[in-house]
């Protein structure tokens, strides 16, 4: 069979289409559970409601740098993969290193040399295997990661906080310095989105603008995304 044909066969589709499901029902559940604990913490229905619209214009912007990373990787491994690997996981930086390794290791150089059924195979097998890992740990621990963090702070919740605050601006600082100290495109939209972000931050505030408040990301994110169009 021909290797694109393969790539994009139903039982390609059947297949992917069931992980995705699962993801699906899992998001459900978390969301039903999430709403059916608010008023139980002293949450309102309002409070909820602003919330869970906060929430999905938020996902906006970083769904959309998904979907432009999961065209490029539809080309490469097809349709049903890039949907399944990037509902699943979505980094997108991720899944396009994990694909070249494994077709490199078959002499195939993704994204320039022709697929191969054999390099299609190395790629789907070092994506999932390159990320199986969270999977198990978090299915395994998921549940126990309240008592590690009550143990690690020793019952401070405020100092919890602070640590949590902490750990996410030294994520986002790693992924930003290294494009950062590349000086190339990079760099640009790294430094165009930040700036747009910090206008929009303040603008928000000072205005008490709370339908901007919500737009911020996908805004600095798109209009990072222009400026670089333009360099």
């Amino acid at each position: 069979m021909d290797v694109n044909r393969l790539m994009n066969s139903v039982p390609m589709w059947l297949a992917c289409g069931l992980a995705v499901s699962l993801i699906i029902v899992q998001a459900i559940i978390f969301f039903r559970q999430a709403y059916a604990a608010g008023p139980e913490v002293g949450l309102t229905r309002q409070q909820m409601r602003v919330g869970v619209r906060s929430a999905a214009i938020t996902s906006i912007g970083p769904s959309i740098v998904i979907l432009s990373g999961m065209l490029s990787l539809l080309v490469s491994v097809g349709g049903p993969m890039a949907w399944m690997r990037l509902s699943l996981i979505g980094s997108v930086m991720f899944e396009s290193m994990a694909a070249g390794i494994g077709t490199s290791a078959v002499g195939v150089t993704l994204g320039s040399d022709p697929m191969t059924g054999t390099a299609f195979a190395m790629a789907v097998w070092t994506m999932i295997l390159g990320s199986i890992g969270w999977v198990i740990f978090s299915t395994l621990s998921a549940n126990r990661m309240d008592q590690v963090q009550m143990k690690l702070v020793r019952g401070d919740a405020a100092m919890l906080t602070v640590i949590s605050t902490a750990a996410i601006i030294g994520a986002f600082s790693a992924l930003s310095s290294s494009h950062l100290i590349k000086l190339n495109k990079n760099s640009i939209a790294c430094l165009a989105g930040a700036g747009i972000m910090l206008l929009l931050m303040n603008i928000s505030e000072k205005k008490n603008i709370r339908w901007l408040k919500d737009w911020n990301l996908t805004f600095a994110i798109l209009g990072g995304m222009l400026i670089t169009l333009l360099f």
